[in-house]
């Protein structure tokens, strides 16, 4: 089956075309300021390098950084109304109550508490209040605000009432666009409110993304299915990942991961991608990056829901050196990489001019970092070297020594030993290890939910059959799916023998009829 895999960088833009598991051509291009006409370089170029071995692609995996970017960057984003259905509790901290102010000032459309919700065991808190839901909807309509965000009280526990104030809402507001926390949170309604309210404020802006993309694909001549990659490691539909934006954030290190495990033949290790702006490290698990379990910031607000665990530093090929006194970063030059470092004939000492005028790779000219000096050459190298071996020693979650993994286009920045990490692998084709594993990335789907009145067996089975019936609409071919993490914790203060059970399952990308 071939495939097309494209990641964006904040430096770099990588695209491979493989067939099973063998890379038939790869190239790196620049990010472009837009991204998405960067994405169509790579996809065109990457045509063209492969030649007649691009007929036949079934389909173009991308991932990109327009959502993480836009957060951070604080542009692109459209406002959202927040509905919580909780009162009379939770007055005291309403929503975007922890937000930044320059991003709740850009975003937040409307605040509106509503009665309803339910308790910690199920029982309802109060009647859910519809009039009050239905005068809030016609006020976000007014305001002309087109996306909402709905949360309401132990969700992910009972949807019953944000699934109906969404009903509601749709009838006063057909043009809205929902986004339910009970979708994409667990237990913890401020952070679970927070990831639903980015989503919501993301929602334009991924559907122009993924509208370009699609137009992209056409526009390559190839008659392929469009998926984007996912923070867990697999892919979705476009159609399906397009309602749900935040699941792209961190997308790009965790393809590095994937790609990374499946160039080197390991499932278990360490993995460090130095991009041009960043080093990543995180931890692969059976060949799938350890998720975080922890409240995670994004642009300064405080989520809980699926993501990676990586610990990211300011190390890149990109990132500034300042001689006098010695400081390595943690500002990059990003995309401009090709124009303002030495070895390309600008004037930033950059990384890369670092690891080239130390003999370690031939990139550029060498000649135009000859006069560096070299005691301050040698110490940004072991700051580098420190800096990235004191992440890894974080990362690790004991004190076994494992391989690490070497990828990015950085990536001979990465000292040769470091403590704890019995070798350090440079696998082939790291300079695109992003751009592999999002071609090869799988289909996931996942169930994280409370269930009553079952026995352990058919509560982990009802979740497994609502996983798998989740990948099969992401695109999973059924006959392929696997079940890869099963978690079960009972739950002794609920009443009715209740059991929150988590299967997450992941298949192959299924054949278009």
């Amino acid at each position: 089956m071939k495939r097309i895999g494209i990641d964006v960088g904040g430096t770099n833009t990588d695209a491979v075309l493989i067939d099973g598991r063998e890379v038939i051509a790869s190239v790196k291009t620049y990010t472009t300021e837009d991204v998405t006409s960067g994405v169509k370089n790579a996809l065109r170029e990457v045509v063209a390098k492969a030649g007649d071995a691009a007929k036949g692609v079934s389909a173009v995996m991308i991932g990109t950084t327009h959502y993480t970017n836009a957060v951070v960057q604080r542009r692109s984003l459209n406002r959202a109304a927040a509905i919580r259905v909780s009162l009379p509790a939770s007055k005291s901290l309403k929503p975007f109550c922890d937000w930044p102010k320059d991003l709740s000032e850009k975003v937040n459309g409307g605040v509106y508490l509503v009665h309803g919700g339910h308790e910690y065991d199920g029982r309802p808190l109060v009647p859910m209040n519809e009039l009050e839901i239905a005068e809030a909807a016609r006020a976000i309509r007014k305001d002309g605000v087109n996306s909402v965000a709905i949360s309401a009280t132990f969700s992910p526990l009972t949807a019953d009432c944000e699934e109906r104030a969404a009903e509601i809402v749709k009838n006063e507001h057909p043009d809205v666009q929902i986004t339910l926390s009970s979708t994409l949170g667990r237990i913890g309604l401020l952070e679970r409110e927070n990831v639903a309210l980015m989503n919501a404020s993301l929602i334009e802006l991924s559907s122009k993304t993924t509208q370009s993309f699609i137009d992209a694909v056409a526009e390559s001549g190839l008659e392929a299915q469009l998926f984007l990659t996912q923070n867990d490691g697999t892919v979705a539909l476009a159609d399906q990942a397009r309602d749900f934006p935040v699941y792209s954030f961190a997308s790009g290190p965790t393809n590095s991961m994937r790609g990374a495990a499946l160039i080197a033949g390991i499932d278990n290790a360490m993995v460090c991608d130095v991009g041009g702006t960043t080093a990543d490290i995180g931890c692969l698990i059976n060949g799938f990056p350890r998720e975080a379990n922890n409240v995670v910031e994004v642009g300064g607000v405080r989520t809980l829901f699926r993501i990676p665990d990586l610990l990211s530093i300011a190390i890149g090929g990109g990132t500034i050196i300042e001689p006098d006194p010695l400081k390595v970063g943690p500002v990059s030059v990003g995309y401009r990489l090709g124009q303002e470092a030495m070895v390309f004939g600008g004037n930033t000492i950059t990384c890369t001019d670092i690891a080239v005028a130390a003999g370690l790779v031939e990139i550029g000219d060498k000649s135009l970092v000859a006069h560096l000096d070299k005691n301050m050459v040698n110490t940004a190298l072991e700051t580098i070297h420190r800096d990235i071996a004191e992440a890894v020693d974080r990362m690790k979650s004991d004190a076994k020594e494992v391989p690490l993994l070497a990828v990015g286009g950085g990536a001979m920045l990465i000292p040769d030993k470091i403590a704890g990490i019995s070798e350090v692998l440079n696998v082939e084709h790291q300079a695109v290890a992003n751009a592999v594993g999002a071609a090869i990335a799988q289909i996931s789907g996942e169930t994280d939910r409370i269930y009553r009145d079952m026995s352990r067996d058919d509560a982990i089975e009802a979740a497994r059959t609502e996983a798998i019936e989740h990948a099969v609409r992401s695109g999973a071919d059924r006959d392929s799916i696997k079940v890869l993490d099963v978690e079960d914790l009972p739950l002794s203060y609920l009443p009715g023998n209740a059991l929150r059970a988590r299967v997450r399952v992941v298949g192959d990308v299924a054949e278009r009829a």
